[in-house]
Order: C-alpha cells, then structure tokens, then sequence
C-alpha cells in the first residue's frame, strides 16, 4: 500500500505538470472505486482550474475553483502524466485532461482508491490528528494520547486519530530506531521515551520523501511508481535475518493482522 512518502512523492512529481493548468475534460472508465467516483464529476469540473495542490494524511487534494477533488491511491493505485493519446493499460481507470495537452492518469488494479468531488470539506478528512512531520505533533502529544491506552504501540500510532500517515513501513522502522518493541502497550511507555519515538518517524519519513525526490521523473514515464522502497530498510520484510545493529535474528509477529518484525535484542 502506498505510504505517506510515495503520497507525497506523487504530490510532488505531478505538481509541475498539473498545477494551475485548466481542466478540459475527465474520463472515467471504472466508477467502482472504493468510494464510486463523483457522479457527472466530468460535466462539474469541466472548464475549471486547478488552483492548489495539497496532502492531507495519504490523501491528494486537488483545489479548484469552487470545490476540490480528492484523490486517495487506495493499495495499488499510482497516477502518472501521459499525452492524451498514450494507449490506456489495463486498470487505467480515470484520465483527466489538461490545456496544456498532458493528463493525470489513474491506475489501480485493486480499484481500492477514490476520486471524489465536493463543494466543502470531505468527510473523509474530519477527525485526523496531526500532520507527523509537522510542529503539532512531538513526543508530548504521543504521550499524553497513550494514558489508557493499552493497545500496543504500533498500532496506536499507526491510528489517523492520533498522527496521520504513519503506515506499517515506517512505524516498524521508527520504532526500531527508538528500542520499542511494536507489541509494547502503549500506555506503558514514558514521555522520554515518546520523545524519541517522535523524532524517528519524522526522520524516517523525511528521508524516504528525500530518496523519492531524486526519481521524480518517473510520473512522466510508462512506469508510474516513485521507486523510493529502493532505500535500506533495518526491519521491515526483514523477518529471520540478522540485526543491522547486533546481528540477533529478527522476529516477526502479527499486530492488527498487519506482520511486525522487530529486534528482541535491541527493541525492549
């Protein structure tokens, strides 16, 4: 499933294709999203322009000239610039095209993404805690978040409601940085040691936007994907391998029906 990284590695790669150019048409091929697509979302935005790019969560916010059009990759979507009359793979699914004589097009072969249209605010983005790599989230907010809370840790911050976007791959590795095991409860662990925690998923996933930042040029090629999962992980699909760090086998366990895997030596 893409993650907040290739999110905003996407943002970024269609950004100098897309932004402020004029909507002049949308296809769509495949309405069965996991939310169906906008009805008549083609005959709404005609003729509108895209006046602002943005990320909220893993979503992708496309600001026109009175509403909006969000776009979420779902587990296997991906959107790439094409010319127009490029031949559609199969699982493209939606095209929107532009005045300058490029498109955006959207392919998923899961059809588990959304492209919805709305006049005000999504529903979809009520509720969501704070940006991760923002000034409102620190150690602090981990913290206080966490009393009661005894779930395990891995699983409470990969909750929307209390930082957004901290998917399976980064919550794994932050947490190895940090020497907290992902089964720990969450209310058993200390504000210094959230502190940390904190500081490690900012970090992770500055650096894996950076390492997507040097491939941008493959949204306009037949390929579509950033190529940033090409950076070294410690833990993550490293399960009976040895430890980075201290060369002890990685475990691998199951929190939420999503595999962990972690060092029982370095993580505690």
């Amino acid at each position: 499933m893409p993650e907040l990284p290739e999110v905003e590695t996407t943002l970024r790669g269609i950004a100098p294709y897309i932004d402020g150019q004029k909507i002049t048409d949308i296809t769509v091929r495949q309405p069965k999203l996991r939310w169906p697509v906008t009805d008549s979302i083609q005959d709404i935005v005609r003729g509108q322009t895209i006046r602002q790019l943005t990320r909220r969560a893993k979503y992708i916010v496309l600001q026109l000239d009175n509403g909006s059009i969000l776009i979420h990759l779902g587990m296997s979507g991906s959107l790439r610039i094409v010319n127009p009359s490029e031949n559609w793979r199969k699982h493209d699914h939606i095209e929107m095209q532009l005045a300058n004589h490029q498109a955006l097009r959207y392919h998923d072969p899961r059809r588990f993404g959304c492209w919805l249209w709305s006049s005000a605010e999504h529903s979809q983005l009520g509720n969501l805690g704070p940006e991760p790599l923002s000034d409102e989230f620190y150690g602090g907010h981990l913290y206080s978040a966490s009393r009661k809370r005894k779930m395990a840790v891995k699983p409470f911050i990969m909750t929307n409601s209390v930082v957004v976007g901290v998917g399976n791959i980064y919550a794994s590795e932050a947490l190895f940085r940090s020497g907290i095991r992902p089964d720990r409860a969450a209310c058993n662990i200390s504000k210094k040691r959230y502190d940390e925690l904190a500081k490690n998923i900012k970090d992770v996933l500055a650096a894996a936007i950076h390492q997507g930042g040097t491939t941008l040029r493959d949204f306009v090629n037949s390929d579509g994907q950033p190529g940033y999962f090409q950076q070294s992980l410690d833990v993550y699909g490293r399960g009976g391998e040895p430890c980075n760090v201290c060369n002890t086998t990685l475990k691998e366990m199951k929190l939420g029906q999503r595999s962990s895997v972690f060092c029982p030596k370095c993580q505690t």
